[in-house]
């Protein structure tokens, strides 16, 4: 409690207005932005109409990297999993809606990183699949499937969707 009590009190010397101390209460003044906060609004308002930022700047805020890497406290942990869901759920939206659009490139780029969060997340991988059909490029579309499917046996034993395996075997249904 004193390391607590002498640490307070050297910040707030040498940062006035930082720390607030309401008796049982120490918090951060409003004044404090903390880029953890903005990146998850950000994150929350991605694709939403009148968005402070474009979706390339919501991308950009995205493509972060973790939080505090190398630390392995609980808390740390917990809240690196949630930034990284809701990181997740943004680029999926990002590739979805850009497919729709038929903005190919950016839909693979917003499906791979969705990916290099959740290597074993099926939506990401059926988005990314169709984004590569789009592109007319069907041996990579097909490449990503084998690539998932032998992922996912390794790692969990387990055989993709049917609707995954439905989307890979059109591919060659559509040979010519």
């Amino acid at each position: 409690m004193e390391s607590l009590r002498t640490s307070v009190h050297l910040i707030s010397s040498q940062v006035p207005g930082l720390l607030v101390n309401e008796g049982q209460i120490l918090s951060l003044s409003d004044r404090v932005t903390v880029d953890l906060h903005e990146l998850v609004r950000r994150a929350k308002e991605t694709g939403t109409p009148g968005a402070a930022l474009s979706d390339e700047a919501c991308l950009e805020w995205l493509n972060c990297g973790d939080l505090l890497p190398g630390w392995y406290d609980d808390w740390v942990f917990q809240e690196q999993q949630r930034l990284r869901k809701v990181r997740l759920r943004a680029f999926l939206m990002l590739a979805h809606r850009w497919l729709e659009e038929g903005e190919i490139h950016r839909a693979v780029e917003a499906a791979e990183s969705a990916l290099e969060l959740e290597p074993l997340h099926e939506s990401a991988v059926a988005l990314l699949i169709s984004a590569e059909l789009k592109a007319g490029n069907r041996a990579r579309a097909l490449r990503t499937f084998e690539a998932f499917r032998t992922n996912l046996q390794i790692e969990l034993g387990i055989k993709p969707t049917e609707h995954l395996a439905n989307l890979a075997a059109d591919i060659h249904a559509n040979e010519s």
